[in-house]
Formats: C-alpha cells, structure tokens, sequence
C-alpha cells in the first residue's frame, strides 16, 4: 500500500470538500464563496490545499469557464457519497435523539413556494434543533438537483417520469384563469373559451409543470390556444395580468397569494384545470428521519384542512 498517498489523503478535511461542492456546483468561486458566507481568498486557498492534497488537478478554464477535470469529477462523486453517509449517520443518530438535531433539505418547483413555507415553518417551530434548507427553482433545475441527489424531498406539480422516482400525490393544485379585477367578463358565468380566444394569454416558460399541465389540457379538449407570452415568473405574470397585459393560467394557490383585491378568477367553462403537487424521491433512496417526519407533519395538516372544509 501506497501510506505516503493515504496520508496525502486523510490531510483533506470535510470542510475542504464542502467548499468543494459548492465551487463545482456553481462553477464559480465568488458565487460558492458567497452561497457560503466566506471570503473569495478563503474559498481559492482552500481547493487550492485540496488539490495539493490530492495531487491532482480539480478544476479547469474552459472558454473562460470554470470546469471540473475528469479527475475533479470523481473527486465530487466521492464527495457526495461521502457527505450521504454521514447525513444517513446523522439522521439515524436523530432518531435515536428524537429528531432532536438534523438537517433537512428541501428543493421545490416555483408554485409549490406558497405550500411548503408555511407547513416548514410550523415543523421547524415543534423541531427546533433540526435546520432546513429550502431551495425553489423552476422545474428544470429542481430536476438538475433531483439527478444529483442534493435533497432530501422534493416537490414537483408535473414528476419527471422519465427518471428512476417514486411519486407520492401532495395535494391538489387547480389551475384557474384570473384576469385585472374590471375585466369585461368579471360577473359572467361559464364563460366559453372562445370569448377569451383575443385576449393576450400570458404563460410560464416551455417545460415548466404549469405549462405542461396547461398544453395537455387544450390537447384534450381539442380547443386551440392562442401563441402565448412567456414570462419567467408566477409575481411577473401577476403583475402583468394587474397592468392589463392579458390573461393567465395560474395555480390557486398562487392567485390566493398574489394581491388581493387586484386579481380576479373568472368562471370560465371547463375549469379549474386539474392538476396535482407530488412528493418525489430518487428510487431506492432512504428517507431520513426528519424527511419523513416533515412528510407525515405536511400529510397531517392538508388532511385536517379538508376535513374542516378549508380551501
């Protein structure tokens, strides 16, 4: 055995590592240093001594990109079994504790950002010890995160089948038509879609779960809808809609979040859209213990809620 090559290697600490992963997932040095609250020479000199440690080189420049090597890409997939082992150990030594300390990350797609908040805050204020993570992005980078393991939940409106998952319905997330307050239409009921047919129809971006949802719904119907405005975001659609810009389709959930009063649904014929939120995890991944307490504490509460009739 190689003892001068095993030394090199047990001079590398979790701390390196750490800082590691946050360089190669944000292929920046300042974005890591920063999403770690540390100094950019900190971060630098770090990889820098992991390197050396390792004797080999961990990143390169690419076009005026930061890049892993093929060496610095084995080094990340060790890293991250690595810091699985040691969540796993950690979370069965909470166990053992009674979910008195942990950690529990959660990445969520962009509607889901008006569910999870409330139900984390709540589970946080009964585990006081336990300290979360909360990510939201759209539904391509919580898919990004999903392929690389990072979480230990996450909430899709539309699961991406295409991987190895395991889906779990949430909750329902009707999507309805919501219009500027004086909208012409504001009192009328069953509104035909044709009557909207002239109207700017404001969207989320292809591939999002919304817009899935949405494209699947006028297929079925075999209704044909007009080109569509995309615009990044659920509060640029809203104030959009609010400016008179045009009509969207949106979840509830968001609309009961958005600005009251200034924001409308209006009854259109044949909705609200049914659509579903799901738990989605990696096929084959063990759930730690505060992941399935946060589940059962979210699952709890939604099902009270129906049962008092609450929307």
């Amino acid at each position: 055995m190689n003892w001068t090559r095993r030394l090199h290697t047990r001079q590398t600490t979790f701390r390196q590592l750490e800082i590691f992963m946050a360089v190669a997932d944000h292929a920046s040095v300042t974005l890591a240093a920063k999403a770690l609250h540390l100094a950019q020479p900190t971060v630098s000199t770090q990889i820098a001594k992991l390197a050396e440690s390792l004797e080999c080189q961990l990143f390169e420049l690419v076009s005026k990109k930061m890049c892993l090597t093929d060496t610095g890409q084995e080094v990340l997939d060790a890293a991250r079994k690595l810091f699985a082992v040691m969540d796993n150990l950690e979370a069965r030594l909470a166990k053992r504790a009674g979910l008195s300390l942990g950690h529990l990350r959660i990445s969520v797609v962009t509607t889901a950002k008006y569910l999870i908040p409330h139900w984390l805050g709540e589970f946080c204020e009964q585990y006081p010890n336990i300290e979360p993570e909360f990510q939201i992005g759209n539904r391509a980078e919580i898919i990004q995160r999903l392929k690389q393991n990072l979480d230990d939940l996450y909430v899709f409106s539309n699961p991406p089948r295409e991987l190895e998952i395991e889906a779990e319905f949430l909750t329902h997330n009707p999507l309805v038509v919501i219009a500027k307050q004086d909208h012409v239409l504001k009192d009328k009921h069953n509104i035909k879609w044709h009557e909207l047919y002239y109207e700017r129809l404001l969207m989320r971006e292809n591939g999002s779960g919304t817009r899935f949802a949405i494209e699947a719904f006028f297929k079925n119907k075999n209704v044909k809808m007009q080109n569509p405005i995309t615009i990044a975001s659920n509060e640029a659609i809203k104030e959009s809609v609010m400016a008179g810009l045009g009509i969207a389709i949106v979840s509830r959930h968001a609309l009961n979040h958005m600005a009251p009063g200034n924001l409308i649904e209006l009854a259109v014929e044949d909705f609200p859209i049914p659509n579903s939120w799901y738990w989605v995890l990696p096929k084959g991944k063990n759930s730690s213990s505060a992941a399935k307490a946060f589940q059962a504490h979210v699952n709890q509460g939604l099902s009270e809620q129906v049962n008092l009739g609450a929307p």
